[in-house]
């Protein structure tokens, strides 16, 4: 059984996607605990434990290398965790592989982070900052044309084959709107997306929890994430 540490994120969604496209079923070989985000609970004891950076997901796999326990943070760590496990969407070559690594690398250090903050400024930031705003904008489009390049030349964006790249940047593109990117100006990576958003695996895994999730943040859960409490010495 593999827990799972998780909230109905961007992030959080990569591993209940891969997980379902590995062909594991929610509540047979994985199971769900939510962590709440907006109350707090990535600052608890437990889960520091399992993920010092304090974000979500974890994971902690009673079946780990050589039949021993193993516990992970990071999205992309899990991700390359569970691609290897099983065998599934990395790639069957050395060539595959470090294609595929690329395109991971380039949504874990760019196509989150950036649009990250451009959801941010444009949505939750106490106060209309417009050069934040247009600069994270523009990076935002920057990087959409990025794939959208990518995906006029390949069916996926390490190829031929939909590997972890799609799934970890898939999850950040269903916030599109929220980053002020109009899909009618990246038609490749709109074909992309429909594609993916289309697959049965990906539709269960972003189900998960997603019932838990308010539309909107109070005063407190805003604290909570972008304020002091954030940046309190544990």
């Amino acid at each position: 059984m593999i827990d799972v540490y998780s909230w109905p994120t961007p992030n959080g969604h990569k591993v209940h996607i891969m997980l379902e496209e590995c062909g594991l079923r929610l509540g047979h070989e994985w199971q769900i605990h939510a962590i709440d985000i907006g109350a707090g609970n990535q600052f608890n004891a437990d889960f520091l434990a399992i993920s010092p950076n304090n974000k979500i997901p974890a994971i902690v796999d009673a079946d780990g290398p050589a039949g021993k326990p193993i516990a992970l943070f990071e999205s992309g760590a899990i991700l390359l965790y569970l691609a290897s496990k099983y065998g599934k969407f990395l790639g069957d070559t050395d060539h595959k592989k470090f294609n595929t690594l690329q395109w991971l690398m380039f949504q874990m250090g760019g196509f989150g982070p950036m649009l990250g903050q451009a959801h941010h400024f444009r949505k939750y930031a106490p106060v209309k900052v417009d050069y934040a705003i247009e600069r994270y904008s523009n990076e935002a489009k920057r990087l959409y044309d990025v794939i959208d390049r990518q995906l006029a030349k390949t069916a996926y964006l390490a190829g031929d084959d939909y590997t972890i790249a799609d799934i970890a940047s898939f999850t950040w593109a269903r916030s599109s709107e929220n980053q002020g990117i109009d899909w009618a100006d990246y038609p490749s990576a709109k074909r992309w997306f429909d594609q993916i958003s289309a697959r049965p695996a990906v539709q269960r895994g972003i189900e998960v929890l997603a019932a838990r999730r308010k539309p909107m943040m109070d005063d407190k859960e805003k604290e909570i994430l972008f304020g002091k409490t954030q940046y309190q010495k544990r």
